[in-house]
C-alpha cells in the first residue's frame, strides 16, 4: 500500500523543494503504527558484530535523524536501521535552503549540518518505540553540536554514547560529515584516540561503537586509520559517508555539501574494498553510498562490505526498493552457488 501511494505523491513531492518534501514524508511516516517485520529469503539472515539481522539491507543515516518513522521502517522490511545523526544539545542546522535534489544523476547534495531534536528528547521517542514493539535492529548514529570547541567534541560523543547507548544495537561515531567545520579534522588516529579516552571514562553499558568515514580520505591515511579503529577497539566500520568530489564522480553542480546516491556507489565501493583489505576478513564493515538496486548492494557486499545501508535510492525509487533488494540479492546468491550472503561477503577479493 504504501510503494503505491508514494508512486502516486512523488510527481507532488518532486515539485517542492526536497527538505520540504522530506518533512512531509516523515510527517506521514511518523503515523505508521509499529507492525510486524515484512520476512525476507531466510539466505539472507546474517550475524554482525555478534547480533542477528534477519537481512542485510539498513537504512542509512540522515533520512530520519530523529527517529520519527521507526514502524514504517520496520513494515518495509529493513534488517536495520540507522538513526540520526543526533546531537547532544538541540540545534537547527545550517541555513536552508540546504538540500538540493539531481534528478539527472538520481543524486543528492546535502549541506544540513546536523539538525536535531537533541539526545533527550530522541531517546525518549526511541524508548517508547520499543516498549510498543519495535523490534528491527536499531543503529544510532552521533555528531557533536557545531558549537563545541574543539577539545570538548569527545566529550560530546561520550554524553552521547552514554544517554543513547542503553537504547541502541549499535551506535555509529560520525566523524565525517562534511558539513560541521572541522569535523573530519577528527578522522586520524591521534583524534581518535582522544574520543576513545571519553568514552572509555565513563562505566554506562553501551552498545557496539563503529566509526563512519569519509570516501575522501587521502589514500595514505586511509590504513593508519583503520590499524587505529582495530587497535582501539572500536566494533566495525561504516563506509562511507557523502563526498565533497564533483568532477571526479561526474557531476558539475555550484552547491556546497555532501554528495550522495548513483555518482557515489564507485568512490564507496572503492573505499570498501580497501577497508576491507586493510582490516581483515572478520572485522565488520558496513557498506554505503549509490546503492538503487540489488546489483549495487551486491557489488558493496562482493567488495567486503558484511552489511548495506541506502537513503537516497529510497528517495528516487521510492519504499518499494526494499523488498526488491531482498529478493534481488536472494536470487543472485543462488546464481553464483552462494548459501548464504556471509558468504558472499567480500568474494571479490
Amino acid at each position: 500500500m504504501i510503494a503505491t501511494f508514494y508512486k502516486l505523491v512523488k510527481p507532488l513531492l518532486f515539485r517542492l523543494d526536497a527538505e520540504t518534501a522530506h518533512r512531509m514524508v516523515l510527517g506521514m511516516l511518523s503515523a505508521w503504527p509499529i507492525s510486524e517485520q515484512a520476512p525476507a529469503p531466510p539466505e539472507l539472515a546474517t550475524r554482525t558484530f555478534g547480533l542477528d539481522f534477519a537481512n542485510p539491507v539498513g537504512l542509512a543515516a540522515g533520512m530520519d535523524k530523529d527517529a520519527l518513522a521507526a514502524g514504517a521502517w520496520q513494515s518495509l522490511g529493513f534488517g536495520f536501521i540507522e538513526l540520526g545523526t543526533i546531537t547532544p544539545r538541540p540545534q537547527p542546522g545550517n541555513p536552508r535552503p540546504r538540500v538540493w535534489r539531481l534528478p539527472e544523476h538520481r543524486a543528492l547534495i546535502n549541506r544540513l549540518g546536523f539538525p536535531s531534536k537533541g539526545m533527550e528528547r530522541v531517546a525518549r521517542r526511541i524508548a517508547e518505540n520499543r516498549e510498543q514493539g519495535l523490534k528491527v535492529r536499531v543503529g544510532i548514529n552521533i555528531g557533536p553540536n557545531k558549537d563545541t570547541p574543539a577539545e570538548k567534541v569527545p566529550d560530546d560523543y561520550a554524553a552521547l554514547a552514554d544517554t543513547l547507548g542503553p537504547l541502541a544495537d549499535f551506535m555509529v561515531i560520525n566523524l565525517s560529515s562534511p558539513n560541521t567545520p572541522g569535523l573530519r579534522a577528527f578522522q586520524s588516529p591521534e583524534r581518535l584516540r582522544e574520543i576513545r579516552r571519553a568514552l572509555d571514562a565513563s562505566a554506562v553499558r553501551r552498545a557496539p561503537l563503529l566509526v563512519k568515514l569519509s570516501p575522501d580520505i587521502d589514500a595514505a591515511e586511509i590504513g593508519p586509520l583503520c590499524d587505529a579503529i582495530v587497535e582501539l577497539g572500536f566494533s566495525g566500520i561504516v563506509a562511507t559517508n557523502t563526498t565533497l568530489a564533483r568532477a571526479e564522480v561526474g557531476i558539475k553542480s555550484d552547491h556546497e555539501g555532501g554528495l550522495s546516491g548513483l555518482p557515489l556507489r564507485e568512490r564507496a565501493r572503492a573505499a570498501i574494498r580497501t577497508i576491507r583489505r586493510r582490516v581483515g576478513r572478520e572485522f565488520p564493515v558496513i557498506g554505503v553510498g549509490g546503492i538503487a538496486g540489488a546489483d549495487d548492494a551486491y557489488g558493496h557486499i562482493r567488495a567486503g562490505a558484511n552489511l548495506i545501508e541506502l537513503y537516497t535510492g529510497l528517495v528516487f525509487e521510492g519504499p518499494a526498493l526494499i523488498a526488491s533488494i531482498n529478493r534481488g540479492l536472494a536470487s543472485l546468491l543462488r546464481r553464483d552457488g552462494f548459501r548464504s550472503i556471509s558468504e558472499a561477503v567480500g568474494a571479490d577479493l
